[in-house]
């Protein structure tokens, strides 16, 4: 996004390789670089679902796109040779718990081989100046902390999803330092919070399958209402990941490592707030109700801290979990009657361009600023 600690003419007529963009927030990256003018050459399987961001917000105007498996390393690495990037942003993954759980070894092959298979393709790009690979909060060991996750804490996962994200963080940071320390290329990963917004319509998770049941005008159902995420809008971790892009090309090896984007430590919320407050925004027909917990373990409580960002980068998130959940509650029901989603999702990129920039937090804090010793 544009604004104060993202560089619009950094991204202008640049090459960027996007992995993942015809998933939820892969589409919104793309369709977020492309207002800045980079030129972008995305590379994923078909869209997931339907309906979907990718065609509804006609994401494929935006960039230049290859149908194809991150599984499928010669056909990863051909486009990536065609592309010739300056940045490269790795999203591409299989990003369901309860799926993983279901299908472990689909999902170790995608969310760890998939990686691998990125990082030796860029190895044999030598265009790329940076490289951000997006894992997850949940590849931390979580121990149920009251405390947010710094990106010094034990990596791990108990359960197939989490675990994988943790193995691909293994898989940067080894490649990173056989391959590319000292080299002109900086690698970084980033872990991101519950990301909302408009547009996912990814089975098992809240708003999606809120959506789902709202629309239809049937009673959401939900697993552990009392459990702790870290809800956000899907444009602030974007916009970090942009930051840290621009920070990592311009001095690779400085800015490497893992980095958090999350909301506010205070501003996690439980899984039946966030229900009844897409059941208040969506009308008084909604209704939703605790069923039963089944199905593989997921943690009661996770709360990631940003510390590390906003003393480094000066990002620190735009929308709260209410402005976040109001603007998704605003995108779907829009869409659900009759609205174009291509405006409707550039209106709210520009929404958060102007409130990014209208942020105290972000003006006064120095881009380059460096944690006191």
């Amino acid at each position: 996004m544009p604004g104060p600690g993202v560089n619009r003419s950094f991204w202008a007529g640049r090459k960027v390789f996007v992995t993942g963009h015809t998933g939820f927030m892969g589409g919104w990256l793309t369709l977020a670089l492309a207002r800045m003018g980079a030129r972008v050459s995305g590379y994923a399987l078909p869209p997931p679902t339907q309906p979907n961001l990718f065609t509804a917000a006609r994401v494929d105007a935006a960039c230049r796109t290859t149908i194809g498996d991150v599984r499928d390393a010669g056909t990863l690495a051909a486009a990536v040779a065609a592309c010739e990037p300056e940045i490269v942003l790795h999203l591409a993954a299989q990003p369901l718990v309860r799926l993983a759980h279901a299908e472990p070894v689909e999902t170790y092959a995608t969310n760890v081989m998939g990686t691998v298979h990125l990082l030796d393709a860029v190895r044999r790009a030598p265009s790329a100046a940076a490289v951000i690979v997006i894992t997850s909060d949940k590849a931390y060991e979580n121990r149920e902390w009251p405390w947010g996750y710094r990106e010094s804490d034990a990596l791990g996962g108990r359960e197939p999803y989490g675990n994988s994200k943790a193995c691909a963080e293994l898989a940067v940071e080894a490649y990173r330092r056989s391959y590319f320390e000292g080299g002109r290329t900086g690698i970084a990963t980033v872990r991101a919070g519950n990301i909302i917004g408009g547009g996912d319509w990814a089975r098992d998770r809240l708003i999606p399958d809120a959506v789902r049941a709202f629309a239809g005008g049937t009673t959401l159902n939900i697993r552990h209402p009392s459990s702790v995420r870290p809800f956000q809008h899907v444009l602030d971790p974007v916009r970090g990941m942009l930051m840290l892009a621009e920070r990592v090309a311009a001095r690779p090896g400085e800015l490497d490592g893992g980095w958090n984007f999350g909301p506010a430590e205070h501003d996690t919320r439980a899984a039946g707030w966030m229900a009844e407050r897409i059941a208040q925004l969506w009308g008084p027909t909604a209704r939703w109700q605790a069923e039963p917990a089944a199905g593989p373990h997921e943690a009661k409580l996770l709360v990631l801290s940003s510390a590390q960002a906003e003393a480094r980068l000066g990002w620190r998130p735009t929308w709260n979990s209410e402005a976040a959940v109001a603007r998704a509650v605003t995108w779907y029901r829009a869409f659900y009657d009759g609205a174009d989603a291509a405006p409707l999702t550039q209106t709210q990129i520009a929404d958060h361009e102007t409130a990014s920039a209208e942020s105290s937090h972000e003006r006064d804090v120095p881009v380059e600023a460096k944690p006191a010793a």
